[in-house]
């Protein structure tokens, strides 16, 4: 018994240890396989186009060759660069102010199209929260504990905000206007406002955060995990009885 107990914690030690990793390398080989081929398959033929076109290439490859290198070959990782690049020239030209007024008209053109503007305003959203930092540390600045949704029920939340004027100036108190993330899917959550009086701010990172929530509250903040209740004494308890 006392073998396949220990066999059965070295099992789920080395589990825990290699599970991360094996995951993560899955997830960058998922990516990578999904970017070849929604992404990279069409430049990759779009390359192969290109060739056709030049005549003293053409001469010496047949376009059998060319889709044989270029597509399904070696040469297929050349679309998966390109489309890196791509992405960097693209955020380069953002950076610009020409960049930004040319990415504002073609964002108008797609908020007057009919079905796009139902999209595209909350899929921005979405991918703005997860990959604009700066836009992210303006947004949740601060990480607070508030009683939600009722006393006595402790809830983690981001600061957005300071209330709405209207409230702050009915109730003359300072308010925080804080999102209760869901778990597991932290970009969604509730909006609430309380007094800033009935928060305890905590010294935890968005990232933690997230974590924390995407967890289930099982990967607690390094160093913050709460000391374990002392059991309850049975024995001085049978004597009182």
């Amino acid at each position: 018994m006392r073998m396949a107990k220990n066999l059965k914690n070295y099992f789920l030690r080395g589990l825990a240890v290699l599970l991360p990793t094996m995951l993560t390398i899955w997830i960058l080989a998922w990516g990578y396989r999904f970017i070849q081929k929604n992404i990279s398959f069409y430049i990759n033929h779009g390359l192969v186009w290109l060739i056709m076109r030049i005549p003293f290439l053409m001469a010496s490859w047949s376009k059998e060759m060319l889709v044989k290198f270029w597509v399904e070959g070696a040469g297929s990782i050349a679309g998966f660069i390109i489309a890196l690049i791509a992405v960097l020239i693209v955020g380069a030209l953002l950076a610009s102010v020409v960049g930004r007024g040319m990415w504002r008209m073609i964002e108008g053109f797609i908020m007057n199209t009919p079905v796009l503007r139902r999209v595209y305003p909350y899929v921005k959203q979405v991918t703005d929260f997860l990959l604009t930092r700066d836009e992210q540390k303006e947004l949740f600045s601060r990480v607070v504990a508030v009683e939600y949704p009722r006393k006595g029920i402790w809830s983690v939340g981001f600061v957005t905000g300071t209330g709405l004027k209207e409230v702050v100036g009915n109730v003359e108190k300072e308010f925080l206007t804080i999102l209760i993330p869901n778990s597991p899917m932290p970009v969604t959550g509730y909006v609430i406002m309380v007094p800033k009086e009935q928060t305890i701010p905590l010294d935890i990172t968005v990232e933690e955060t997230f974590r924390f929530a995407i967890s289930a509250g099982v990967i607690a903040p390094s160093g913050r995990q709460a000391a374990a209740l002392p059991k309850p004494d049975l024995e001085n308890k049978k004597e009182e009885e």
